[in-house]
């Protein structure tokens, strides 16, 4: 095969689908190098400016050299630079010294590589955390509108995925909206306890700093403050090795694994309703479900969330692992893991809510195709209740349970063997020893009185719950999203 040609170079590379097909530009711009690269540069200007304000000879001047090159990378010299040195930071160290002349001599002052690495790294979960949180509100919002419309909606329940006991489309909707709302609060908890790495030095020991203000602690702890609330953080952590600790990736990548969790259940919900034709995600007007089979309807949306959140929560393995084999301060065996994990994290994750939101935006309900299968089990759920308006009418209630007994297998036989419909309320009309009870028989077989508080819950959950949580993003619920693919 020819070699490709300039233009076609991109496509001749591997290209990650999480970016190239399905992230947002947001946060594919959160895990970019020129977000990284960016935030570098501007923890170098915030050391600098706090050892200025400490005392350190450090001038006006040289402050303003660098706010003036923030964004002014040659990417191409820190890349040659970077093959040289084999040194990533020390390579856009010397690319911001080019364009900072006047400032070469203190840019770094008295800090390790992950003095801007580990803190970027902190900067870019705390922004994935801010990205994510709005577009998961989104969905919980679009799940409860949802929720509330088919509040009282009668659909048939299943446990085992066996007939089960009547519950309404709104209130099996509250399940999903009930799980989202848990990882919503943990996300919120994983951002806010969130702290900076601060300035600490090559083992944490804050030594350099300690040695550039010659002795003065109040002044090293000052300049782990000062720096730690221009990053726009409350807190640093106190003590660090080289590194802040692993087990903060741990945190961070667990609830986005439970969050995986959570969409892969509702998706496969949706699948299972897709195929008992009762909901369906959306389907486009010239979309095709199958090459062969021009008839289908694949659910492909909430397909690819349950491909996509297996991934996500697969990805939790890698911090595990990594926190538990950090010797002593640290050991470089994390860097290359974490360059692909935290971010495809946080990529999966933004990817599976917007398509989430999509599905939640146009589900579909076919209320005869759910009232025909209640129509199918509701004659034997409603025994019970045949039984006690008979006793009420003057009946023996063994009687009554043995003919009904007899009644239903008769019926099952007709719909298990026959493949025919369920006729034990024909049979129970037919039958004169129900007599009494013939007139009730509607009643009796009203779907809405088997499903309980269904309705008061699902209103319940939503007044107390669900929007009070979501008052904090008020605002940022934006419009209905497309997908491009």
């Amino acid at each position: 095969m020819a070699a490709p040609g300039a233009e076609e170079d991109a496509l001749a590379r591997y290209r990650s689908p999480l970016v190239s097909r399905y992230a947002s530009a947001e946060m594919a711009f959160n895990f970019s190098e020129r977000k990284k690269f960016g935030t570098w540069r501007r923890l170098w200007l915030y050391l600098a400016q706090a050892e200025k304000s400490l005392g350190l000879p450090i001038t006006d001047e040289q402050i303003q050299e660098m706010e003036a090159n923030l964004d002014n990378i040659d990417f191409q010299m820190a890349a040659e630079e970077e093959k040289k040195l084999r040194h990533d930071v020390m390579a856009h160290v010397h690319t911001f010294a080019h364009c900072c002349p006047k400032a070469a001599a203190i840019i770094h002052l008295g800090a390790t590589s992950c003095y801007v690495g580990d803190n970027t790294d902190l900067i870019v979960l705390r922004d994935g955390f801010n990205l994510l949180l709005p577009k998961l509100a989104r969905v919980i919002s679009r799940l409860a509108d949802f929720a509330e419309k088919y509040a009282e909606l009668p659909t048939l329940g299943f446990t085992h995925y066996q007939p089960a006991q009547l519950t309404t489309v709104g209130k099996r909707c509250c399940l999903w909206i009930q799980d989202l709302c848990m990882d919503l609060q943990k996300l919120e908890r994983a951002r806010d306890d969130l702290r900076f790495r601060g300035v600490k030095g090559t083992t944490g020991t804050q030594a350099s700093f300690l040695q550039l203000f010659e002795g003065d602690h109040s002044k090293v702890e000052e300049l782990d403050r000062l720096v730690t609330a221009k990053a726009g953080f409350k807190r640093a952590y106190i003590v660090t090795g080289q590194t802040y600790s692993r087990k903060v990736d741990i945190e961070v990548m667990s609830v986005l694994a439970s969050l995986g969790a959570s969409i892969h259940k509702i998706c496969t919900d949706i699948r299972l309703l897709a195929n008992l034709k009762e909901i369906e995600e959306p389907f486009e007007k010239d979309q095709i479900g199958s090459s062969a089979m021009p008839y289908k309807r694949n659910p492909m949306r909430s397909e690819r969330c349950c491909s996509l959140a297996r991934h996500l929560m697969a990805l939790v393995l890698d911090p595990l692992q990594t926190a538990s084999v950090q010797w002593f301060e640290r050991t470089l065996d994390d860097s290359a893991n974490r360059r692909v994990c935290l971010a495809e994290a946080f990529l999966t994750a933004d990817i599976i809510l917007s398509t989430l939101q999509n599905i939640s935006e146009g589900l579909v309900v076919y209320p005869k195709v759910i009232a025909r299968r209640i129509r199918q089990e509701l004659p034997f759920m409603a025994t019970e209740n045949i039984i006690m308006a008979m006793v009420k009418a003057g009946g023996n209630r063994q009687d009554c349970h043995e003919k009904i007994r007899v009644l239903s297998q008769q019926a099952a036989a007709v719909v298990k063997q026959e493949g025919g419909d369920n006729d034990l309320i024909d049979r129970v009309r037919a039958d004169p020893y129900f007599s009494p009870i013939h007139g009730h028989l509607e009643s009796l077989l009203d779907p809405s009185s088997f499903t309980g508080r269904a309705p008061q819950q699902v209103a319940k959950f939503l007044k107390e719950e669900v929007r009070p949580a979501l008052v904090p993003y008020q605002g940022k619920m934006g419009g209905k999203i497309e997908l491009a693919l």
